[in-house]
């Protein structure tokens, strides 16, 4: 089967990478996942991802941190950020950096499906 299109997500907590893999992988999407910023970015070199899903708060290096080096690096792909720490200042912020969307944990996998389908460009 060919893939939807690849998704890296990127969160220091194991049940939010675990989840979004279990609910984008039989969707069609290959789905990459790793625990850190720095790490993210490792892998970025050696890989394309139309799509990063990352936490805002991680040790190391945060999501705006990671996002601003992923838009430096590869602009054509897009970035949603997944936070607990939810702010009206925060979310405006990672849309004028270049976030594509800002969704807030706990998340359904409804709002993560209709989320990276927006990404993506499919049609929810």
């Amino acid at each position: 089967m060919e893939t939807k299109g690849r998704i890296l997500v990127v969160d220091d907590e194991e049940i939010v990478r675990i989840s979004c893999q279990r609910i984008l992988t039989p969707m069609g999407y290959a789905v990459e996942t790793t625990p850190d910023g720095v790490k993210a970015l490792e892998l970025m070199g050696r890989n394309k991802y139309d799509l990063v899903l990352t936490d805002l708060k991680m040790p190391h290096m945060d999501g705006m941190e990671v996002m601003a080096e992923i838009r430096k690096r590869e602009p054509e792909a897009k970035v949603i950020i997944i936070t607990g720490y939810s702010t009206i200042e925060v979310a405006v912020k990672a849309i004028k950096m270049g976030a594509f969307n800002y969704i807030e944990k706990p998340f359904s996998p409804d709002v993560l499906i209709t989320a990276v389908k927006e990404a993506l460009g499919e049609h929810a």
